[in-house]
């Protein structure tokens, strides 16, 4: 599977989506592991659109840890702004009864 490619409609829809929502994965010290990579995943497999925080003590460069984890995972990289970036995956289907994500054209 690879990462979904958004158009400036759906980034738009997918970050007034994202702007409420509160961090879910937490980037420490240890920067980008297979744990966190794990962890993304699976948030995203939970929720579709998940805001991951980059911790004080992240000394990476932002962007390249926010495309790192969008290709690890599969995800696109909806916005990285400060220390923040938002991630979306659409998810195959409904599972447990919940409605997908569904994209403006």
């Amino acid at each position: 599977m690879s990462s979904p490619v958004l158009n400036s409609h759906q980034r738009a829809f997918l970050k007034s989506l994202a702007h409420p929502l509160k961090p879910v994965v937490l980037v420490g010290s240890d920067g980008l592991t297979p744990g966190l990579e794990g962890a993304v995943d699976r948030a995203l497999e939970d929720h579709e659109l998940i805001k991951v925080k980059l911790g004080q003590s992240f000394t990476g460069e932002r962007r390249s840890a926010a495309s790192s984890l969008g290709a690890a995972t599969d995800a696109a990289v909806v916005q990285v702004i400060g220390r923040m970036i938002v991630l979306f995956r659409p998810r195959p289907g409904e599972r447990d009864g919940r409605a997908r994500i569904e994209l403006p054209a």
